[in-house]
């Protein structure tokens, strides 16, 4: 059971912690990444966020020394 008082928490800590991304796909790739995400037993906003940071780290690398 879901009391008031955890959904307060949650919501409190959802607004103070954390920032809200929207992101819009072509149809079909939220089932090609979901089921992505679920082979490496992720959710899918894990699977899209390590993809993205290892993105970003692999572009860090890349450029060092290009300033």
């Amino acid at each position: 059971m879901y009391t008031e008082a955890q959904k307060r928490a949650s919501i409190k800590y959802m607004t103070e912690k954390t920032d809200d991304i929207r992101l819009r796909v072509p149809k079909g790739l939220k089932d090609k990444y979901k089921a992505a995400a679920e082979s490496y037993q992720m959710s899918m906003t894990q699977f899209i966020i390590q993809a993205v940071e290892e993105k970003i780290e692999r572009e860090e690398i890349k450029n060092e020394g290009n300033y």
